[in-house]
């Protein structure tokens, strides 16, 4: 019995082995998961016998269509009626189904570098070709170099945009996202914007691709902001039309949602007026917590990302979404070029595990041009981050 050659050379999330081996005393900030509790726990129990267990429709629950539609359009996505929004078993299920309808084998997927770790592997998948594309020394998205990008890749099938960005935080401006959208509608390529953090912001509201574009697809879920990640509920917003090869994809993939996960999701979105103010209050006692414990972090780069930037950064001008994208400390070595040098990344984040009792993920993980960097997650319960970045301060010079 052979594994198929699109299986062949995966792996284990390096997220999740960066866990394997801890210290059993390690704290924990490595996981891109929330850890503050929902300001209503009604909101996540159906009522007692008022639960169809039935597989229900594959669109899902029509009240948790209009719901979702509704709050989209709460938000500034007039032009989404229930029949654009295409609910699934998480985000990453809406990612799979939409790679496996439009990435055909052999064409290029172009995504950010660093980037979220499942955008190559759900390329690779489908028999394409993952080629990250570079941000900006901010860590925001670079419309014009990706559009360059795009030029030279003639058989692109996707492009994949992740704001706030998972690791780096960064946005993209409504001018990048117009600018992005105009020429994926010119070659005729499916645009994803990936906007699972978009609610947890300290100060405004990012940019939607929904603000400047009806083009492409939105992806959201209940995992980051409603702090539900246990419930599996995601949901795409486009063109009919343009989802109805991804529906067919994930109906054959698992019929529909739990019943259970879009009661809970149903009551989530009615409490949303509560619920979401309450996470981005979570979101600015984390940031503050960084500013208190260990400010030194905010300012200890080199350069903010990898790939030939070497300008001096703060990482306190954006905060939204829950990750710190932190340089590796100035002193430690004398060649300054080794930063760049993945293993150097990675047996700094074994060393920080391994003696400082702290799990962070290495920007590697992330792709090439995270070489340099660690994302630190800055999710989890605010007294484990604070012990977390007592344990990392002093390897960091104020």
């Amino acid at each position: 019995m052979r594994t198929a050659s699109r299986v062949a050379g995966q792996g284990l999330s390096p997220i999740r082995r960066m866990s394997l081996g801890a210290p059993p005393d390690a704290i924990n900030l490595g996981l891109g998961e929330p850890g503050w509790p929902l300001p209503t726990g009604q909101a996540v129990r159906p009522d007692e016998g008022s639960v169809d267990l039935s597989y229900g429709p594959n669109t899902s629950d029509p009240a948790l269509v209009d719901a979702i539609a509704g709050y989209a359009q709460a938000r500034g996505a007039d032009t989404v009626g229930p029949d654009g929004v295409m609910v699934t078993a998480g985000s990453q299920a809406a990612l799979f189904a939409l790679f496996q309808a439009y990435a055909e084998p052999g064409s290029a997927v172009l995504v950010p570098d660093p980037g979220f770790v499942a955008y190559p592997t759900l390329a690779r998948l489908c028999g394409a070709t993952p080629v990250g594309y570079p941000l900006a020394a901010s860590g925001d998205l670079d419309a014009e170099a990706l559009v360059a990008l795009l030029g030279e890749q003639p058989h692109t099938s996707i492009v994949v945009l992740n704001h706030p960005a998972n690791p780096t935080g960064g946005l993209a401006s409504a001018q990048a996202l117009s600018r992005v959208a105009e020429a994926c509608a010119e070659r005729g390529v499916l645009l994803v914007s990936d906007e699972v953090y978009a609610e947890l912001w300290a100060d405004r509201r990012p940019a939607s691709l929904r603000d400047v574009s009806a083009a492409g697809v939105v992806l959201s879920s209940m995992s980051k902001a409603f702090a539900a990640p246990g419930l599996r509920i995601g949901w795409a917003l486009g063109d009919p039309e343009m989802l109805a090869s991804a529906r067919l994809v994930h109906n054959a993939m698992t019929t529909a949602p739990s019943r259970l996960s879009q009661a809970a999701a149903l009551g989530l979105l009615g409490a949303a007026g509560d619920v979401l103010p309450a996470a981005r209050e979570q979101i600015r006692v984390r940031w503050g917590t960084v500013d208190r414990v260990a400010p030194q972090l905010l300012t200890s780069g080199h350069s903010f990302l990898g790939d030939g930037h070497h300008i001096p950064m703060s990482r306190t001008a954006t905060r939204a979404g829950f990750y710190l994208w932190l340089a590796l400390p100035h002193d430690l070595d004398d060649d300054s070029t080794s930063r760049d040098d993945p293993a150097v990344t990675e047996a700094f984040a074994l060393r920080l595990r391994d003696e400082a009792g702290v799990t962070t993920i290495p920007g590697t993980a992330f792709g090439p041009r995270g070489a340099g960097f660690l994302r630190v997650s800055l999710g989890g319960p605010v007294d484990a981050l604070e012990e977390g970045l007592r344990r990392l301060a002093p390897w960091w010079k104020a």
